[in-house]
């Protein structure tokens, strides 16, 4: 970037970081206390292109009116879903992935981000106890891509002519059976295995499951174990679900978008036990990693299982410019175009480094922890489980309508941005805590929140 654009840059964020505090004091919560078609409506001036720009003029409004009507995942009252503060400095890297550009489609694009993926990946390949040096992987969009790519991989082994089957937990993440769909196995060719009390995949019924496949004649192509529910942060029993597909042949993905984050915690780390067994994993770092969105990563175990999206293009990756020593990732992912955004990852892993990341994840799970046990604390609120992660599930005493009413008066309020659910047909609220600055009082506060518009309703 030349020397002026780049002292323009430099005067362009110091209006970012002013319209943000302009923007959040005008908010002043957790979210902006307005009805989505209010919201709506303070958009209709710029349905049209104005002949003439306004400059710098329009960043400051614009980015203002955006920070006036988002959520603010930083405050301690927004614990809805898994969305994480992002760590000011990898929101800082997050500039430099924009200014300079670069395309990781072919090493011409992106010489230094294309080196610096692959030693990224190796150490977090090494962190979910792959080997480093035959594992694989690539940045993605997050769990959704990478359950795309690990089922399209399972896929692409072969069927033997028989109907593909994709096994998965009831409580696994809805995209297992849209990325079938997409993948043109139909969503329904994907069998859902019971689980147990503990929102856990039964490895008795996976088993079973996997002898019915079998015995009608179809093939078993994946199984996909859940290291992380999201409602619950409930991890199935990956050493027995290892085994049972395993057995049968079948491509093992654990979706560790929610739970890998536990890996970096010396403490919590054993609850993922089993995992290396995968042959694939998604992890999202824009979860539990507190990075900007989206920064999600998809590791292989073998890292020659990528080459069914081994691709060859004249004007990307030339065969004799590879054989020249330039290296390509186009053939790592189901994306051409594709950010750097590898740097912010590295920027965190370095940063922090597994302590410090460790420390925030121990700091989460213990405010869910602190959570679940002032829920019991009072009368009027029912805990459904104790905690795994980071997420507590509870709710009023007093039926769904009341808890469904009560959600959305504190989000049309702006005071609170709390989860929902639906476990057994009931109507359940949920706190995700996320926020490793959250104080155990900021928690109480949100109980009382709730507890108070539970009397209003």
């Amino acid at each position: 970037m030349p020397s002026a654009d780049l002292a323009n840059l430099r005067g362009l964020l110091d209006v970012v970081v002013h319209a943000l505090a302009a923007g959040s004091a005008e908010r002043g919560g957790p979210a902006p206390s307005t009805t989505p078609e209010e919201l709506a409506a303070s958009w209709l001036d710029l349905e049209n292109v104005p002949d003439e720009g306004l400059g710098a003029d329009a960043l400051a409004d614009i980015v203002r009116r955006y920070a006036a009507g988002s959520v603010d995942p930083a405050d301690p009252a927004c614990v809805a879903h898994l969305q994480p503060p992002p760590l000011p400095i990898a929101v800082a890297a997050d500039v430099a992935i924009s200014a300079l550009n670069q395309s990781l489609d072919s090493w011409d694009q992106a010489p230094a981000g294309t080196s610096l993926e692959p030693p990224v990946i190796r150490s977090l390949a090494a962190l979910v106890g792959y080997d480093p040096g035959v594992a694989g992987g690539v940045v993605t969009t997050g769990g959704t891509e990478s359950m795309l790519m690990g089922l399209l991989l399972a896929r692409d082994r072969g069927t033997d002519g028989r109907r593909a089957r994709v096994l998965c937990s009831a409580a696994a993440h809805f995209s297992v059976a849209r990325n079938a769909g997409f993948l043109g196995l139909g969503e329904d060719s994907v069998v859902v295995v019971p689980t147990g009390a503990d929102h856990r995949m039964d490895a008795a019924g996976l088993r079973a499951a996997l002898a019915t496949v079998e015995a009608g004649g179809e093939r078993p192509v994946a199984v996909v174990a859940t290291a992380g529910t999201t409602d619950l942060g409930a991890i199935d029993p990956l050493r027995e679900v290892a085994a049972a597909a395993r057995e049968h042949g079948a491509w093992l993905h654990a979706d560790a978008a929610y739970g890998g984050g536990a890996l970096f915690s010396r403490a919590l780390a054993p609850l993922l036990d089993g995992i290396a067994l995968a042959d694939s994993v998604g992890l999202d770092l824009h979860k539990v990693g507190w990075l900007p969105a989206a920064s999600g990563v998809f590791l292989v175990r073998d890292d020659a299982a990528f080459a069914p999206l081994a691709r060859s293009v004249a004007y990307l990756n030339a065969a004799d410019d590879e054989e020249a020593g330039y290296p390509s990732l186009l053939g790592h992912s189901l994306r051409t175009t594709r950010r750097a955004d590898v740097v912010r990852i590295a920027v965190v892993l370095r940063a922090l480094g597994r302590d410090g990341l460790g420390a925030r994840v121990d700091r989460c799970h213990a405010l869910a922890a602190y959570a679940a046990d002032r829920v019991q604390a009072h009368d009027d609120l029912e805990l459904y489980a104790d905690p795994v992660l980071t997420t507590v599930v509870f709710r009023l005493r007093g039926g769904d309508l009341v808890n469904a009413q009560v959600r959305r008066a504190l989000l049309a309020s702006g005071r609170a941005v709390v989860g929902r659910t639906e476990i057994g047909g009931a109507v359940w609220l949920k706190l995700t805590l996320l926020n490793p600055s959250t104080a155990e009082s900021d928690v109480d506060a949100v109980l009382d929140a709730v507890r108070e518009a539970g009397r209003s309703s």
